[in-house]
């Protein structure tokens, strides 16, 4: 550990204890503070050294606290590293807590050790079970054990580690997991989660007592499982978690839990269709090869007890989709689905499993609960009470398309309410265009070429291998998919020869996108090519912008293009800005107009069932009199 820790904006904030303006008006004012070592154009890395002497030096009052020096320390190793480290302390931790009994007793919250604690146990312990962590970085960790307690250490250390990578680990939201958690969860229950995560949907929440008997989670990344494991024992719960592919090799065949919570991969098409045709998990049907989400809907019912709960998050489109319209379909006959209900971003599905002999029941709760999470449960409670006016008729359901998307059943008096809320959802999600400049003949500037400044070392080319290592790995992938979208990297593989590994500020090109990457942590996928700049000399955004425009002038019917030739003006570097800062607006004019493309349908189909039924009504001015 060796290299230079680095700080955000955010964190010198912290550790002068002033806002984010105030570190901004000090990089405009003075011409000493710190050039960036690193990250991007809008999220610059500092070295944390040079940031000190700058604020000793202008005497600005700082603390570095004892957590902020940890996560420093482990955040020097690289992004690649730093979830392999955090798992490592977790485990330090852990062993720590264990050796010294119930932990809590003898890790004590004021930073001094209680007595009967062997002196000097932080870095005594550092030196015997530090695990893959530099010893001094161990002793570290364990000191804040003892300043902060076992637990808080870890989730502070957590924490930071999820706003790190928070585009690259999806985590269900903190209000939605407690939500699902209560649904399902009782005392001295045995809950399960097949795609764990970092434990979200594990973790009792806030202010409760663990309340479970057990808690068991898998987890495809090693790393994350691990995470998983530290955070449940460090609380006192008993766990089993295990690290695999949950489709393809199931850590608990046989188990039989009192609960399952999970919120799976959703679009995940390599989810082992051809292997698992004949698995015998597929009791309503074998999930189509688009539709894994309904693998995962039957994997989670084969794990629960007779009468027990499943709350699941699905993709919206699973409640319409008419190639699930069979499993869909066998599901509400059978019982086992109880209620779909909206909410941001993603349905909830809460599933019972059937007990023999059991009379299914004749209707299901359909709800829209996107504006307001704290109807679910009222809602849940009065459908199990048999006192619901927010249910359909399963037989209805099954003489249609078996579509059970929460807006299409609403309730028609809610259909005013809705379309407000929609539109207020559309117009926040609207971007602004940048505001150019038009001239009325083109400028003559002086132009360069992408392989010009690649022969004059400010901008270098990678490619990854053709092929990635087998499944089983936890190294993520950034794929060509994730940058046509915008999204975070979704692919995974393991250790070999010739891995890229992304850093923030590098530019990303597929042969239909191109993008700057905001945080590093993912590995370059294969089909895509990475331009790292000498951001001394080169934006990255102004030189993102000319590629992006240069492959959309290429027509169907033109030769192949030879992106080395895309021109460039020849400008300095507050120029380019000036031009990349343009190019970063249109693009996130491009994501807004993808996200208020769905808003939109939404806003049109409420605004037409409005009108036609007479919950809404045009002004005043448009109507006939």
């Amino acid at each position: 550990m060796s290299h230079d820790p680095t700080v955000n904006a955010g964190d010198i904030a912290r550790l002068a204890g002033v806002g984010r303006a105030a570190v901004s008006n000090w990089r405009r004012r003075h011409d000493d503070f710190p050039q960036p070592i690193g990250g991007t154009t809008n999220q610059p890395l500092f070295s944390l050294r040079q940031v000190e002497s700058w604020l000793r030096r202008y005497g600005k009052s700082y603390q570095v606290s004892l957590g902020d020096r940890v996560w420093q320390r482990l955040k020097a190793a690289g992004d690649l590293r730093l979830g392999e480290l955090v798992a490592q302390a977790g485990a330090l931790l852990t062993r720590a807590k264990n050796a010294r009994g119930d932990g809590e007793s003898d890790i004590g919250k004021s930073g001094v050790p209680n007595p009967g604690t062997p002196e000097s146990g932080a870095s005594a312990a550092a030196g015997s079970a530090s695990g893959g962590l530099d010893p001094e970085v161990a002793g570290l960790v364990l000191e804040l054990g003892e300043q902060l307690g076992a637990l808080r250490a870890y989730e502070f250390l957590c924490e930071r580690y999820l706003e790190a990578h928070s585009r690259q680990l999806s985590v269900t939201r903190e209000d939605v997991a407690e939500l699902m958690v209560r649904l399902v969860r009782a005392d001295g229950a045995t809950i399960l989660d097949p795609a764990c995560g970092v434990g979200t949907l594990l973790l009792p929440p806030a202010g409760t007592a663990p309340g479970a008997a057990r808690m068991l989670g898998q987890e495809l990344s090693e790393t994350s499982a691990a995470i998983t494991a530290s955070r449940l024992r460090l609380r006192g719960v008993e766990a089993g978690v295990v690290a695999g592919d949950s489709m393809r090799h199931d850590g608990f065949a046989g188990e039989k839990a009192d609960a399952v919570v999970c919120d799976p991969p959703f679009n995940e098409r390599a989810w082992g269709y051809e292997e698992l045709t004949g698995d015998p998990r597929w009791e309503y049907g074998l999930p189509p090869r688009g539709e894994p989400e309904l693998a995962w809907v039957q994997h989670c019912l084969t794990h629960v007890k007779p009468r027990g709960l499943v709350a699941i998050l699905m993709p919206p489109a699973a409640a319409s989709r008419k190639a699930g319209r069979r499993i869909r379909a066998n599901l509400l006959r059978a019982g086992a689905l109880r209620a779909v209900v909206a909410l941001p971003g993603s349905d909830l599905w809460l599933l019972r499993r059937p007990a023999a002999g059991e009379r299914p029941p004749s209707d299901v709760l359909i709800l829209d609960a996107t504006a307001d999470l704290s109807a679910v449960e009222p809602a849940w409670q009065a459908y199990l009470e048999d006192r619901s006016d927010q249910t359909v008729r399963i037989i209805d359901l099954l003489a249609d398309e078996v579509d059970m998307t929460p807006a299409r059943h609403q309730r028609r008096d809610d259909v005013g309410r809705a379309f407000a809320e929609a539109r207020d959802r559309f117009l926040a999600a609207a971007a602004v265009p940048p505001d150019l400049k038009v001239l009325d003949q083109p400028l003559d500037q002086p132009a360069t070429t992408l392989g010009d400044l690649i022969k004059e070392g400010l901008v270098s080319t990678s490619q990854a291998p053709p092929k990635m290592a087998a499944e089983g790995g936890d190294i993520p992938v950034l794929t060509a998919d994730d940058v046509l979208s915008g999204g975070p990297p979704s692919g995974l593989t393991g250790t070999q020869q010739g891995l890229i590994a992304i850093r923030p500020g590098d530019v990303v090109a597929s042969y239909s996108a191109v993008r700057v990457i905001g945080d590093g942590g993912a590995v370059l996928g294969p089909h895509l090519t990475l331009y790292r700049v000498d951001a001394r000399r080169l934006d990255p955004d102004f030189l993102a912008g000319f590629l992006r425009a240069a492959g959309g002038r290429v027509t169907t019917g033109s030769s192949r293009f030879d992106v080395r030739r895309t021109r460039l003006p020849r400008l300095s570097l507050k120029e380019q800005k000036a031009y990349g800062e343009a190019f970063r607006q249109l693009a996130v004019l491009e994501d807004a107009l993808r996200e208020t493309s769905t808003l939109g349908q939404t806003l049109i189909r409420l605004g037409l069932d409005g009108l036609a039924d007479g919950h809404l009504h045009p002004p005043a001015h448009g109507t006939t009199p």
